[in-house]
């Protein structure tokens, strides 16, 4: 995504990733209930993104991109979780901007 200001003047990319780290994840299943595009709970009980053809992505540390029509449902996600657990960051130099983490 690119952001434009006033003037035509251009932003850097802001392209972002979520990830959940599931040995924090409690199943409760509040970012499924906001972005069920982006997250799933999976027969284990816990939380994982998915691809963007909706395929649920296992493996540890897996990312999926943010849409940007998700970007609010996705932060709210990270902001309500009671495990803390999920991580949004910026592709291209990984800070996390929503999340236990975020600066």
């Amino acid at each position: 995504m690119t952001v434009r200001h006033e003037g035509g003047a251009t932003a850097v990319d802001a392209e972002l990733e979520v990830w959940i780290d599931q040995d924090l994840c409690t199943g409760d299943g509040i970012c499924a209930q906001y972005a069920p595009e982006v997250f799933e709970l999976d027969i284990d009980g816990l939380a994982y993104v998915k691809s963007a053809d909706d395929e649920l992505l296992q493996a540890p540390g897996a990312t999926t991109r943010v849409p940007l029509p998700l970007l609010a449902d996705v932060a709210d996600s990270a902001k309500e979780c009671p495990g803390d657990c999920i991580h949004v960051r910026r592709v291209t130099d990984r800070v996390e901007v929503y999340g236990p983490d975020a600066e």
